[in-house]
Formats: C-alpha cells, structure tokens, sequence
C-alpha cells in the first residue's frame, strides 16, 4: 500500500510538474496600474483574447498630428511592460518620425522565470500581435510593421512561423542568435543588433544574414557601441529602424 501510495504522489507531483508556465496576469495588472496614468506620450488602450483577458497596449499617433506613414506595432522583451526604457523610446521616437505606433503588452512570467519557460506562452503572444495588427488595421493603416526587441523578438518570429502576416519585421537583438523557420518569411527583415550584444547574438548573426537574404529588401546590421538594450543609443537605433521602415512601407 506504501509503495502504490507513493507511485500515485510521484504521478501526481509529475504531472503538476510538467504543466506549462502559464501568463502572470497579476504581474501584467500591477504594471498596467502603475504605467498608465505616468505616460506622457500616447494613450493606454485595451486588447481583449479570445478568452476574454484584456491587456494593455500604447497607442501614440504620428506626431504632429499628420496622416501615418504606417502603423507599427512595438514588442518588448522578457520579464517588462510596454512603456520600458527601449521600448518607450521606440514607441514615441517613431510616433515622432510620422508611425502609429501600438506598444503591446506581451505574455510575462514570475519575476524570477528563466527565458526556457517562455516558449509555452508563444501562441498567446501570437494572438496579441494578431489582435495588433486588427486595431491598426482598423484604424485605416494599410501597411503593419513589427519592432521586436529580444524576447519579443521570439515571439514575433513565432507569430510570422505561424500564419502570421506584416509589411515589415525589424528584429532588434534575438535572444536566441537565431530565427525558427525564416523560409516561411515573407515581408522584408531588418536584423539589428549591438556591438556588445549578448554573445549568442553576436555568435549567430551569420547565420541570421544568411537566413534573411532572400527576402527582398532584407538586410542586417550592428549598431557600434550599443549593447543589448542600446542604453544611451537608443535615438542612433530608432533612426536605423525609420530608415528601413520608410523604404519597407511605402
């Protein structure tokens, strides 16, 4: 009885064990509470899943207030919000430079998570950058552009790998050096990364060019001095990102 009794714990225990990491949804309100009345350039708006959750996004028009060039959706990276550090400076540097931009709220974990945990929460993210590109697309933007940093940027390959369809993909420091599927790409890539970015980043980036070349109007490049999150480089990013996404919408 002992032993049957202990093979139904292990059973038990196992299979708690092997259940997927599911979104912190508490951690995504605490953020969203704190974040929203401080944002000073956009305005908060809420997506909804098919599951009836709702999550946050920033919506900034082109500023001045003038018709978009395009509308390009923002996605940070692992364990943050939508208004982080890079992420604020993309968002409403490229408002300024004439996009729409839609910051979203991507899937997070615990605090303490490891990036392994994350590849369960990818379908999730793809149906918030889907949700995405419906709000811009209903706002009257013909072209939908991604700008995805690190973790985002896994997500965004995610999203692409899967059905998922944009004008332009700049994929700013993939945390894995590397891309899942890129022959099912079918918009222009911009792989951007910094001279001291992580070392599977820098490991890799052959192999990413390689990968992206027959995607017309594809490119790569790396960003002298910047590191992963470009601290204090943010405004020399943001201007490589236009460049490419005036040529890749127009």
């Amino acid at each position: 009885m002992r032993a049957l009794l202990s093979v139904l714990f292990w059973i038990i225990g196992a299979t708690a064990f092997a259940q997927p990491a599911q979104p912190d949804y508490a951690r995504e309100k605490r953020w969203a509470d704190e974040i929203t009345p401080a944002i000073l350039v956009g305005d908060p708006v809420y997506l909804a899943l098919k599951s009836g959750h709702k999550f946050l996004a920033i919506h900034t028009p082109p500023l001045p207030q003038a018709k978009a060039r395009a509308g390009v959706i923002v996605v940070h990276g692992m364990g943050v919000h939508p208004d982080w550090n890079l992420i604020n400076a993309l968002r409403s540097q490229l408002a300024g430079q004439g996009y729409a931009t839609l910051s979203v709220q991507m899937p997070v974990l615990a605090s303490d998570a490891k990036a392994e945990s994350y590849p369960p929460l990818f379908p999730e993210a793809a149906e918030r950058l889907q949700a995405a590109v419906n709000f811009l697309r209903e706002k009257g933007h013909r072209k939908v552009a991604i700008v995805s940093h690190s973790m985002g940027a896994r997500m965004a390959n995610h999203f692409l790998a899967n059905g998922g369809a944009v004008d332009a993909w700049v994929s700013v420091g993939i945390s894995t050096g590397v891309y899942l599927q890129p022959e099912t790409f079918k918009a222009p890539v911009l792989d951007i990364y910094g001279e001291k970015d992580f070392p599977v980043v820098l490991q890799n980036a052959a192999r990413r060019g390689d990968a992206i070349q027959r995607n017309r109007g594809s490119g790569q490049m790396s960003i002298a001095g910047a590191d992963h999150y470009f601290n204090g480089m943010e405004g020399e990013l943001v201007r490589h990102v236009k460049r490419f996404l005036d040529n890749a919408t127009r």
